[in-house]
Parts: structure tokens; C-alpha cells; sequence
């Protein structure tokens, strides 16, 4: 499935929750219609939609919808990304899932890999983490893109040069480090003995093992915008002595 441009649908929607009625599904069919009737050919193969700082997978309603398109349409694919982690990170945290058929069983190989997933979202996660799967995704743009980011990046690269990453992302690292923190209360509240998470074990607890990959994480996005920070400062803002010239011959 190639994907070459999106447009808005008429829904009922909050930060954290979109709510597509009948009408969203008239208005695609309609702008479907207005676009070919213009020479655009190209069909609806899907939806979007974004899960600000919570990763990109599907909830219970997400799975839903997205069965029921696949049901009255195919090829159909649900977008979801995550504006938040992509500024966090500096890339682009976008993933792109199918539901399995009604009444089909996943196997743990084929769940969706981990990520980070916050705690109050965690039991929406893993109810349905089964019941569809990702596709590999990959990124390409036309002459008109280049121009157009060119064009962008004419106007804004001042701005985005000063701007610095600890301070676009501190509420962001504050409620991963939240996060982090409530994971291993829980944790230390269910083991009878706190100190038993020092033993040493040929296994590894898988809880511990998905935190300490949380923390690997936040910290290493708080060490990339530590690292910009101070490039920035040692090129813009040096106040040392000015370098000394040779002297003439």
C-alpha cells in the first residue's frame, strides 16, 4: 500500500480519543467521489490518527474500528502516530497496523514488538495487543516535497536551530520519569521483599526487563538534547579568549 496524501474527516475528537460516526464514513465516500470526478484516482486505503506520548499501537476501540473497515473495504490500514515521542526523539514514531480475522489467535512471535507503554494505558494495551499486527513502514517524497521542506526550512531554520530539545520535551521527560517511578512502586508493592529485585537470577523478570528498557530510553533522549544543547553553546555562545594570530613575518 502506497499512501500520497490525507484529508480531514468530520469527527468528534479530543487529545486522546476520536469518535468516527456514520457521518465521517459519508464524507469519505463523497470526497472519494469529488476527487475522481477532478482526475485524482486515488482510493481511500485508510484512516490516522494520534496518540500524543503514549506510543503508536491499537486500543480497544481502535481495533474495532479498524475491523469493521476491513470488513466493507480492502485494502484498509490504520495510521497511527505519536507527535510527542517524535519531537522527544528527533525521528518520525509512526507505525501502521491490520487487525487479524475474527476469532484468530496470535502466537507471542507475532504480537507487536515492545515499547513503552504508560502505565495507565497498559491494560488497554495488552488486552488487545493480539489482536492485530504492524506493517513495515518505510518513507519516501516527491520533487514537490523536497521543494516544499526546502522552502520551509528557508523560513524556519532559525527557530528551529535555537530551539532546544530539554526544554520542548520537560513536561514530556517529567511524566516518562512519573512514569517510571509508579512502574516500580508497583513492582516493589507485589515482591514480598523489596530487596529480592537485587537477586541475582538466570532469568530475567520480564516487568523489570520492560522497565529498565523505559528508563534506557528516557535517559537516552535526555542525553541527545544534553549533547544539542552543549554543541550549540560551544559554537554560538563561547566566551573565551578570541584565537590568537600568527604573528607576520
Amino acid at each position: 500500500m502506497i499512501i500520497l496524501d490525507s484529508f480531514a474527516l468530520p469527527v468528534q475528537g479530543t487529545e486522546t480519543r476520536v469518535n468516527a460516526q456514520s457521518e465521517a464514513n459519508e464524507y469519505m465516500v463523497e470526497y472519494s467521489l469529488a476527487a475522481n470526478s477532478i482526475g485524482r484516482m486515488e482510493n481511500a486505503i485508510g484512516w490516522y490518527h494520534s496518540h500524543p506520548g503514549y506510543g503508536c499501537w491499537l486500543s480497544g476501540i481502535d481495533c474495532h474500528t479498524q475491523m469493521n473497515n476491513q470488513t466493507f473495504q480492502e485494502p484498509f490500514v490504520a495510521v497511527v502516530i505519536d507527535p510527542v515521542r517524535t519531537i522527544s526523539a528527533g525521528k518520525v514514531n509512526l507505525g501502521a497496523f491490520r487487525t487479524y480475522p475474527k476469532g484468530y489467535k496470535a502466537s507471542t512471535a507475532e504480537a507487536s514488538e515492545y515499547q513503552s507503554i504508560p502505565l495507565e494505558k497498559i491494560e488497554d494495551f495488552g488486552v488487545h495487543a493480539k489482536e492485530y499486527y504492524q506493517l513495515d513502514v518505510s518513507y519516501f517524497k516527491s520533487s514537490v516535497d523536497s521543494r516544499m521542506l526546502d522552502l520551509l526550512w528557508n523560513k524556519y531554520w532559525l527557530t528551529t536551530l535555537a530551539a532546544s530539545p530539554l526544554l520542548t520535551n520537560a513536561s514530556y521527560l517529567t511524566d516518562q520519569i512519573a512514569d517510571i517511578a509508579r512502574k516500580i512502586s508497583d513492582i516493589t508493592r507485589v515482591e514480598r521483599h523489596p530487596m529480592s529485585l537485587l537477586r541475582l537470577s538466570d532469568t530475567v523478570d520480564p516487568k523489570l526487563h520492560k522497565l529498565s528498557c523505559d528508563s534506557v530510553t528516557a535517559s537516552s533522549e535526555a542525553i541527545h538534547g544534553l549533547m544539542a544543547q552543549g554543541i550549540k553553546e560551544c559554537l554560538f555562545n563561547f566566551a573565551g579568549p578570541p584565537p590568537s594570530l600568527p604573528a607576520p613575518l
